[in-house]
């Protein structure tokens, strides 16, 4: 069981020392720069020109403060393993900069804005998605898969999915197939990713009591899932050509980049010593990242410019 009581000299330190920058910090901005772009794209791949970009925008906003809010909830939750590990505990909260319960009411106040902002600018089917992102990200995900599972990252990648459907449902006000199609690409793509992290983090988990992949099974089976999803993403990137909401471009940039995350995986498969395996987990993690980017970026240029299809 997690120990969430709260210090008083850190709570006096927190009172002293907490600045807007801090708050900010709260929203894992880098994760909510992947949310806006995706949900962006989710937007533009839908059917037809966007009708009223304004309101678009507004939408999209309120899709970002959403995912904003599910990081500063998650950061309270949090609060006591980002203390831990090297890679969280320069955070608002356990480095005393931000208190505990004002980062607990500005994420709970932050989600109800969200969404009915959302509600508004949008439709009630985009606010309803976006709710349940939030919640299934720092209830689900947070309170009960990360320290319980495994396969929490795969089960609460759902949560990082999920932009691009609400972007589709806040410009039509449906979420078909091809939608969840854009979900899946993100959903796959979480295993290798974090779990590529995992392997070169694999101490700071130890220390935070987190059933990573490496930390339960091992280095071996940690190694094979991530082979075994990678195949399974760089298959379903390539899907969107055959349901015409994507065209040459994108799938040539789909083929590509997924030959080289499939590479990558088998490398890291066959690394046989420590140093190789470091070294192959990082450059995988690395270029994930670019990766996603790349995908969703070639989706959303083959829209703008009109050559989907």
């Amino acid at each position: 069981m997690s120990n969430h009581s709260a210090d008083p000299n850190s709570e006096t330190l927190a009172f002293n020392l907490a600045q807007p920058g801090d708050y900010f910090a709260l929203l894992k901005p880098r994760v909510m720069s992947l949310v806006i772009f995706t949900a962006l794209v989710g937007m533009v791949a839908a059917p037809g020109p966007v009708a009223n970009w304004p309101l678009a925008l507004i939408s999209l906003f309120a899709i970002s403060v959403g995912a904003g809010a599910s990081g500063a909830l998650n950061m309270w939750w949090d609060s006591d393993i980002d203390a831990v590990m090297s890679r969280t505990k320069g955070r608002p909260i356990p480095s005393g900069k931000v208190q505990r319960a004002d980062a607990f009411g500005f994420g709970l106040f932050l989600s109800v804005l969200a969404v009915i902002v959302l509600a508004l600018a949008a439709n009630y089917l985009a606010a309803g998605l976006l709710a349940f992102t939030i919640f299934f990200y720092a209830v689900i995900y947070s309170m009960f898969l990360k320290r319980s599972t495994p396969q929490n990252i795969v089960i609460g990648g759902a949560a990082g999915a999920l932009p691009p459907v609400v972007g589709w449902a806040a410009v039509t006000g449906t979420a078909p197939l091809e939608a969840w199609l854009l979900f899946a690409i993100i959903f796959f793509w979480t295993p290798p990713h974090f779990w590529a992290l995992s392997l070169f983090k694999s101490e700071d988990y130890a220390a935070a009591g987190i059933p990573m992949m490496p930390n339960v099974k091992g280095e071996a089976r940690t190694k094979l899932e991530i082979l075994v999803y990678t195949v399974i993403v760089a298959v379903i990137a390539v899907t969107p050509v055959f349901f015409a909401f994507a065209g040459w471009l994108y799938g040539t940039v789909a083929v590509v980049l997924g030959a080289i995350f499939l590479a990558g995986s088998i490398r890291l498969y066959v690394a046989k010593d420590e140093a190789a395996t470091m070294r192959a987990s990082k450059s995988l993690f690395g270029f994930s990242i670019f990766y996603l980017f790349l995908i969703y970026a070639a989706l959303l240029a083959e829209h703008l410019l009109g050559l989907h299809g």
